[in-house]
C-alpha cells in the first residue's frame, strides 16, 4: 500500500510535533500540505520538506491527494476545521479539546458518526510505555479492581497569559489530560466531580478566573475515587506521576529522569530534576499515537480513543470548573453547555 499523505492545520508545538514525527520517523506516510501558517511557520516548513503551503485550510482538504488531517489550530476552530474535513471525506486526527463546549461536541460527535469517517482525538498519554504497563497490570488483574488512582501533573512553568486567555483554563487546557488517563485506567463511569483551586503565581490569571493549582476528587459509579493535584509551577520540574491502589495489589510510575547517576553525601541522595516538559517526556508517546492512527487506517481497524473520549474528558473538565466556582460537587447529569 502507498504511504498515507497528510494535511496539517496549524503548526504551534502540537503542529510541530506531529510534523517532524510523520516527517522523519514514520515510513508509512508523508506531510503533503501544510495550512493556516504565519510567514515564520512558512520557513519553518521550508527549510524542513517539500509539503505544499496552502494559504487556506479548505483548498488543503479538498486535495484529493491527502488522505488524512491533522488538527492541531486553535482549539476555537476544530469544530470548523472537523466539518470541512467530515464533508471532504478526510480521516482526521484532532488535537484536544476538540472544543470548550459541551454541545458543540456532542453535536460533531453526530456528524462523526453518521459521516462513518474515521476520527482520534490526541490523547498521547495513553500511548506513553509506562501507563501501557499500568493498564495492562489492571486488565490482567494483577492488581485486582482499582480502588483509588493518585495523579500528580504539575508543569515546570506556567504557559504565557495570552495562551491561557483562550485555553480554557487549568481544568479544560492541562487537567483535561488528567482526568482521560483516570477514566482510561479505570474505565467506569464518572458520577460527581468535585474541584477545589487557587493562585499562587501570577495574578493575571486570577483575574481571567482561572487557578495555577487544583486538587479534582473524581467519584465513580463503582465507587472508586481519583484524586488528581494540578500546578503551573514546580520548582523541581515536570512533575508526572501515577498510581493504582487495588484489592490485591498497587502498580505506579515514577518521574522520568535525563539520566540514572546520582551523588550521596551528607546532605543525601541527589539525583536530576525530571526530564524537561511534555514534549521530551511523552516524545515516544506522540510517535506511537500517530502510528496507531496510521494502523489503524491502513487495516481498517476502529480508532481508539474517538471522538466518545473526547466528550467524556471535556464534560469531566467543564464539571470540575463548574465544581470549582461554584464550590460544590457536581453530578454528570446536570446541565451543561
Amino acid at each position: 500500500m502507498r504511504n498515507l499523505r497528510f494535511g496539517i492545520v496549524g503548526l504551534g508545538r502540537m503542529g510541530k510535533i506531529h510534523f517532524d514525527n510523520i516527517n522523519l520517523n514514520i515510513k508509512q506516510a508523508t506531510i503533503l500540505g501544510v495550512s493556516n501558517l504565519n510567514p515564520e511557520n512558512k520557513k519553518w516548513v521550508k527549510e524542513r520538506s517539500d509539503a505544499k503551503i496552502y494559504d487556506h485550510y479548505d483548498k488543503m482538504v479538498r486535495d484529493s491527494k491527502i488522505d488524512a488531517i491533522i488538527i492541531s489550530s486553535p482549539t476555537s476552530f476544530h469544530i470548523e476545521h472537523i466539518n470541512i474535513a467530515l464533508k471532504a471525506g478526510k480521516a482526521i486526527f484532532c488535537e484536544k479539546p476538540v472544543e470548550l463546549s459541551f454541545k458543540k461536541v456532542k453535536l460533531i460527535k453526530d456528524s462523526i458518526k453518521d459521516s462513518k469517517v474515521p476520527f482520534m482525538v490526541g490523547f498521547n498519554r495513553r500511548y506513553d510505555q509506562s501507563m501501557q504497563k499500568i493498564k495492562k497490570s489492571i486488565k490482567n488483574g494483577t492488581i485486582g479492581t482499582p480502588q483509588i488512582i493518585g495523579i500528580t501533573s504539575r508543569d515546570p512553568a506556567p504557559p504565557d497569559i495570552n495562551y491561557l486567555k483562550t485555553s480554557g483554563g487549568l481544568f479544560l487546557d492541562m487537567a483535561i489530560h488528567d482526568f482521560d488517563m483516570a477514566c482510561f485506567l479505570n474505565e467506569n463511569p464518572v458520577e460527581s466531580v468535585y474541584s477545589t483551586g487557587s493562585v499562587f503565581g501570577d495574578k493575571q490569571i486570577e483575574n481571567l478566573g482561572d487557578v495555577d493549582t487544583a486538587v479534582t476528587t473524581l467519584n465513580f459509579e463503582n465507587g472508586s475515587i481519583a484524586t488528581i493535584n494540578n500546578s503551573r509551577k514546580a520548582a523541581y520540574g515536570y512533575d508526572q506521576r501515577v498510581e493504582v491502589f487495588g484489592d490485591l495489589g498497587m502498580c505506579a510510575t515514577n518521574n522520568q529522569l535525563p539520566d540514572n547517576h546520582f551523588i550521596s553525601d551528607k546532605n543525601g541522595i541527589h539525583t536530576p530534576r525530571p526530564i524537561g516538559f511534555f514534549f521530551e517526556r511523552y516524545a515516544d508517546s506522540y510517535r506511537s499515537i500517530i502510528k496507531e492512527f496510521i494502523s489503524c487506517l491502513i487495516e481498517k481497524r476502529e480508532m481508539p480513543n474517538g471522538i466518545n473520549s473526547g466528550l467524556n474528558s471535556l464534560h469531566i473538565s467543564l464539571a470540575a470548573k463548574k465544581s470549582f466556582q461554584e464550590k460544590r460537587v457536581v453530578y454528570l447529569k446536570e446541565e451543561f453547555n
